[in-house]
């Protein structure tokens, strides 16, 4: 978007301008209130009116790049600093995006004592060009949604419609989504499952885990030996993925996979399967593991904490916070505030740079902030000044970041610094636009400076929102 009518747009859609016009009712049944239709409506406009169909695609169908990107099975292995550096090499042949991107997004704005007040959910697919709103009921659910298990060759051959059902008995469901693969976010439901045993007693944190895989992976590496704390640090803040699958082999070695999934069910998150992982190294990351949006916000908000009965689940089972201990809640938190990733919805690795635009409007933790306000984690450098927009942070940003090539996603809880307009807010957005998708004029990436890896649109939603939501939270 460009020029003064793009900025007219974007300033309406954040609620900084002219009121949007009414709410189209009929594509939010189940809500109860008005302001929910209100959010999905603002959601579904903005991300129409950014035009994810402008990316480009550094690896088109039928390209030599592409074929060495199809990879079902542990993506993540894959997903390296080489092959990013040789996606955005092969940037300047970049070909446009062979058709609409894939979007699943959800907000759910929260009341100061952490309970739902209203939420949004928007699907964008080769069906749904300009994004439709998903009816969603007062518990937060919808059978609305056919949801299907992403298919990396499927996006291509049958319209990103899918195959595999996700959630049985939806066939005469209204919608029908391929959601994308949550890449790292996937480390969520990992880790919740780790301290759902740490709450029953099974381990504790700081107990050390010796990690001796039977089967060698490409994803995990070799055996470790660290406390679960530790590795549930690493998993979290840098997304490693040898912590990772270290701590999906404790949930198997302590037969917790299958509960862990049935407490997902039992929760009302029916989406959120971490299915098919190999019991003997932690890994096989791949396609029958799913997330939705709206399911990893719904889990983010027990994160948070809210008193009472957050939402029933479709079962009739009263669902509270209490899913996990007080403790376990605020170390979650305070891992998921220790993000080093931000680099899609936010960008304060970036700072003060004309590219990639500014995101949601969060500082740096000072555990990546060198001596000289430049970011390194775990060995990756942006070789930004970091420290004024830390300290012009507005919020703090609870997240976790998730790429491969073909999955971009982010997932987080929102919330207002002293005295900085009071907004509280869950936001999860996964998209196949991972690192094989650029915009058009990107710069170039200094030598030795960790690239962008998103297209800024993102960024763009996520500072839109966050605009939205502190103006929503100024009118109480």
């Amino acid at each position: 978007m460009r020029g003064s009518a793009a900025l007219v747009t974007v300033l309406a859609l954040a609620g900084c301008g002219a009121q949007a016009g009414p709410v189209d009712t009929s594509r939010v049944a189940g809500t109860e209130n008005a302001e929910a239709s209100a959010v999905a409506h603002r959601l579904q406009k903005t991300l129409d009116a950014l035009r994810f169909q402008e990316v480009l695609d550094t690896a088109p169908p039928g390209s030599a790049q592409a074929r060495t990107l199809m990879n079902a099975v542990d993506k993540e292995a894959r997903n390296t600093p080489r092959q990013r550096q040789s996606l955005l090499a092969a940037a300047p042949d970049a070909k446009p995006i062979v058709q609409q991107p894939q979007i699943d997004a959800t907000v759910i704005e929260l009341d100061r004592r952490g309970r739902p007040v209203s939420s949004g959910t928007v699907l964008m697919s080769p069906q749904y060009k300009n994004g439709v709103v998903v009816p969603v009921d007062r518990n937060l659910s919808t059978t609305d949604v056919r949801w299907r298990q992403w298919d990396d060759a499927g996006w291509y051959a049958n319209k990103g419609q899918g195959s595999i059902d996700v959630v049985p008995g939806r066939e005469g469901a209204s919608l029908d989504f391929m959601s994308p693969y949550p890449a790292s976010v996937l480390k969520l439901m990992v880790n919740f499952g780790v301290l759902r045993l740490v709450d029953q007693g099974t381990i504790t944190l700081d107990g050390t885990y010796d990690y001796r895989p039977t089967e060698t992976s490409s994803l995990c590496g070799g055996p470790t030996s660290k406390t679960v704390a530790q590795y549930v640090d690493e998993s979290i803040t840098w997304s490693s993925n040898a912590a990772s699958c270290a701590l999906v082999k404790l949930l198997h070695d302590n037969g917790a996979v299958d509960g862990l999934n049935r407490t997902f069910q039992d929760l009302g998150l029916q989406t959120l399967q971490l299915k098919n992982t190999n019991p003997a190294s932690g890994g096989r990351w791949g396609n029958p593991v799913t997330m939705s949006s709206l399911d990893t916000a719904k889990l983010l908000t027990l994160v948070n904490g809210a008193p009472g009965t957050v939402w029933t689940a479709p079962g009739g089972k009263p669902v509270t916070s209490a899913v996990l201990s007080a403790s376990s809640r605020k170390f979650f938190q305070d891992k998921l505030r220790s993000q080093g990733w931000n680099d899609m919805l936010s960008t304060p690795n970036w700072c003060g740079g004309a590219y990639p635009a500014a995101g949601i409007p969060h500082g740096v933790p000072s555990r990546w902030v060198g001596a000289d306000g430049t970011v390194n984690v775990n060995g990756s450098k942006f070789g930004r000044d970091v420290r004024p927009c830390t300290k012009k942070a507005e919020v703090s940003f609870a997240h976790k970041t998730g790429w491969v090539n073909n999955s971009g996603a982010d997932a987080g809880i929102v919330k207002a610094l002293p005295g900085k307009g009071g907004r509280s807010y869950v936001v999860v957005v996964f998209s196949n636009l991972g690192t094989q998708y650029v915009d058009a004029g990107r710069p170039d990436t200094p030598e030795g400076i960790y690239p962008y890896a998103f297209t800024e649109k993102f960024a763009k939603l996520g500072r839109i929102i966050d605009t939205y939501e502190k103006n929503r939270a100024a009118r109480g």
